[in-house]
């Protein structure tokens, strides 16, 4: 009997809290400020720019974005597509940018043979660009304008 009542009051306790969680009118900032029990209108698909030059990076050591459309690459264990086209032995006949010799050292600065495992999954720093409009804004300065307009000031 003890235990009965003890498991009714638990299963009162979580639909308790599961109806003050998904109350009708809440909302939720994770999904576009949308009610929880709403479905949410999809986003559409942007569409990746597709660059033929390389486009300047945003801060200082940003990872180069990838400038055309990934969709379907498979890069698993087994496998890593853009090594493909990327890979020191295949850039002559791709025309592709050669990955930074830093993928091809291990964490002591000891240089491979081959890519290292720390750099072997490519999308984990480079993404592709998409149209997308911005969620947030962007205050960044580069180095170089900095440098340029307190040499301007001084002056």
């Amino acid at each position: 009997m003890r235990l009965f009542t003890i498991l009714t009051c638990l299963t009162a306790f979580f639909l308790l809290a599961l109806q003050s969680v998904a109350s009708e009118g809440e909302l939720d900032a994770l999904r576009a400020n949308v009610p929880l029990l709403q479905e949410p209108t999809p986003e559409p698909l942007y569409q990746v720019e597709d660059r033929s030059r390389r486009p300047v990076r945003e801060y200082p050591m940003q990872p180069p974005t990838i400038p055309h459309r990934i969709d379907n690459y498979q890069v698993d264990l087994n496998a890593n597509r853009c090594m493909a086209c990327h890979a020191r032995s295949r850039i002559g006949e791709t025309q592709a940018i050669m990955v930074s010799v830093t993928h091809y050292m291990d964490r002591e600065g000891n240089f491979l043979g081959d890519l290292s495992p720390r750099r072997y999954f490519c999308m984990q720093c480079h993404v592709p660009q998409t149209d997308a409009p911005s969620r947030v804004g962007n205050t960044f300065v580069d180095m170089s304008d900095l440098i340029r307009e307190s040499r301007q000031r001084s002056e």
